[in-house]
Parts: structure tokens; C-alpha cells; sequence
């Protein structure tokens, strides 16, 4: 029943998305492995083992391993979202998935671009805490923000998908947030693998 009520609007098969969605959903996926490969690499070098981050190292390995099943879902989300075979899952839940991606980094790389934007102006920092990594790093998510919205709206017109679920794809991306930002790191304080504070 409840699916019923995220149902497309469209009775007819799927539409093949064009060269360029399918090059951007490869790109992002792409991106969002690379970027997983990161975390890995924390892992695989024990980065937070010593200095100012050891009593947190168990707590960080989980949270680490956790962002890249996240990243590793975005990835995958992207790719089904022009496979040639859609029903591995309801158009209703992927489009609700690609909508709550393309906010949660919408959100992201907005809020990295007005934190520069504080420090160019002095407001929160100062201009020389602006380097070029820091530019990469910003340009990356607003891309991959873009890359995202590219594939959302796309998926959304081939399935005519109703508004109900854009709203609760981007609602449901700061509850995912919360939980991964606030949730996960309280319960590992809780059962004693992290320190409280």
C-alpha cells in the first residue's frame, strides 16, 4: 500500500537515458569508490592509531568503515540509475535514494563554500587557511553535487515520479546525516569504544 502511494506516474517502460547521464552516473561512481578508497587507506595505514586521535582509533575505525559503505552505496545508486535493467529496485526507493544523495551533498558542498567564504571575508578564519587542496576539495563536491542532480532529475522525468518522493529522498538525507554525524558516534561512547567526550 505504501508503495502504492510513492507510485510513477508512468504505466510505460523504461527510457533509456541519454550518453551523457550515462557517463556522468559511471563518473560519479567512479568518484564516490575513489573517494571510499580513502577511508580505506586510514584504515590500511592505522593513521589514527597515534597522536591526538588514539583514544578515538576503534571508534574512527568504525565510523570509517561505515562512511565507506556509504560512499560504496553512492556509487552503486549511480549506476542503477541508468542500468539497463531497473526493477533491482522500485523507481520510487532509488529516486527517493537519489534525491537524499543529491541534497546530502548539495548541503555539503554548500556549506563548504560559504565556510570558505567566511574565511576569505574573515569572518570565520582567515584567507590564508585557504589553499589550493582546500579549493579541490569544494570544486569536488560541488561537481559531484552537480553530477548528482544531473542523475536525479533525469531518473525523476524518465519515471515521472511524484513529488512525494523528491520530499522524502531530501528530508530524509539530514536524518541519515544525524544519524551517522550524532547517532553512531553516541552509541560507540555508549558501549565504552570511544571515549564520552
Amino acid at each position: 500500500m505504501a508503495s502504492a502511494a510513492f507510485a510513477t506516474d508512468r504505466s510505460s517502460g523504461f527510457a533509456r537515458p541519454g550518453t551523457g547521464v550515462i557517463l556522468t552516473a559511471r563518473l560519479i561512481a567512479l568518484a564516490c569508490l575513489g573517494f571510499a578508497v580513502v577511508n580505506v587507506v586510514f584504515e590500511m595505514t592505522d593513521r589514527f592509531a597515534d597522536g591526538p586521535y588514539a583514544a578515538y582509533a576503534s571508534g574512527l575505525t568504525v565510523m570509517n568503515w561505515l562512511v565507506v559503505g556509504l560512499k560504496t552505496a553512492g556509487g552503486a545508486v549511480a549506476l542503477l540509475s541508468v542500468a539497463k535493467h531497473p526493477r533491482l529496485l522500485p523507481p520510487a526507493i532509488l529516486g527517493m535514494s537519489l534525491w537524499g544523495a543529491f541534497a546530502l551533498i548539495g548541503v555539503y558542498a554548500l556549506g563548504s563554500v560559504v565556510q570558505a567564504a567566511g574565511m576569505a571575508s574573515n569572518l570565520a578564519g582567515t584567507p590564508d587557511q585557504i589553499d589550493l587542496a582546500g579549493v579541490a576539495y569544494v570544486l569536488f563536491f560541488l561537481l559531484l553535487a552537480a553530477g548528482y542532480g544531473v542523475l536525479t532529475i533525469s531518473y525523476s522525468r524518465r519515471f515521472a515520479l511524484k513529488k512525494k518522493v523528491a520530499v522524502v529522498g531530501v528530508l530524509g538525507a539530514p536524518v541519515l546525516l544525524s544519524v551517522v554525524l550524532l547517532a553512531v558516534p553516541m552509541l560507540l561512547a555508549a558501549v565504552g569504544v570511544m571515549p564520552a567526550s
